[in-house]
């Protein structure tokens, strides 16, 4: 089943869209397609963290502990509350949230097995 839309393009992403259509040897529809579905795929797979996102990432894990040091109830709120909201994807559900993580534990737990291997999760 298809959908039909129509859609108002500034003049000059319209020319662009239909040269790389012509590139790629195909119609400007399914080009549009092709790249509608690309981006989409593409905001839905996990991507995997560079060494340098990763380090940045612990280093402001551990000056987050270092500033909270021994926190009350009450700070731990207020720290907790300044953080960036995150709404969950339609689809994960506590089932697969369990399933991630279950694969998560099997490949930890394979390279505590295997020499020189890095698991990022």
């Amino acid at each position: 089943m298809m959908s039909r839309l129509t859609l108002r393009l500034p003049e000059t992403l319209h020319r662009q869209l239909e040269t790389l259509a012509q590139t790629e040897e195909t119609s400007l529809n399914q080009f549009i397609v092709y790249a509608l579905t690309r981006q989409v795929t593409l905001a839905y797979t996990i991507q995997p963290l560079s060494d340098r996102a990763i380090a940045e990432q612990k280093a402001s894990f551990t000056t987050l502990l270092q500033d909270l040091g021994q926190a009350s109830f009450a700070e731990i709120e207020q720290v907790m509350a300044a953080r960036e909201k995150a709404e969950p994807e339609d689809g994960l559900t506590p089932e697969v949230i369990q399933a991630i993580t279950s694969r998560i534990v099997a490949q930890r737990h394979e390279a505590t097995h295997k020499p020189n291997q890095r698991i990022r999760a």
